[in-house]
């Protein structure tokens, strides 16, 4: 077993991926707040007493819950790059004073199958 230590994290390597994971989780998580902004409005909007406004609630809670779906993952993709961007070099600065992250690798060879016999014939 090799023992490595991670000296230095690449900050906006760091920064990119955190940020991707952030904007799929967010992208879960708005399409489920979307999608139920969008049920309970358009229900709420049809309980109200008959009209026009009635059409304009559930209209408005369509809109709302599709800007929920675009937005929210686009704003935790930024806040998750920044932080991302934060912690990479926190961790930098404090690998420098402490020297880093120590941990073991374990090369795995992978089993040998021999070739399949050939049968030769004589032609």
């Amino acid at each position: 077993m090799a023992e490595m230590t991670i000296r230095r994290f690449n900050v906006f390597s760091v920064a990119k991926i955190q940020g991707f994971l952030a904007f799929v989780i967010g992208l879960l998580i708005g399409v489920i707040y979307g999608f139920a902004f969008m049920i309970f409005g358009a229900a709420i909007s049809s309980l109200a007493p008959q009209g026009d406004s009635q059409a304009m609630g559930g209209v408005g809670a369509i809109v709302i819950g599709l800007v929920i779906m675009i937005a929210v993952p686009i704003l935790y993709s930024i806040i998750g790059f920044i932080g991302g961007a934060i912690g990479a070099l926190v961790y930098n600065l404090a690998a420098g004073v402490v020297g880093g992250v120590k941990f073991e690798l374990e090369g795995v060879a992978p089993a040998y199958a021999p070739p399949p016999p050939q049968q030769w014939r004589a032609a």
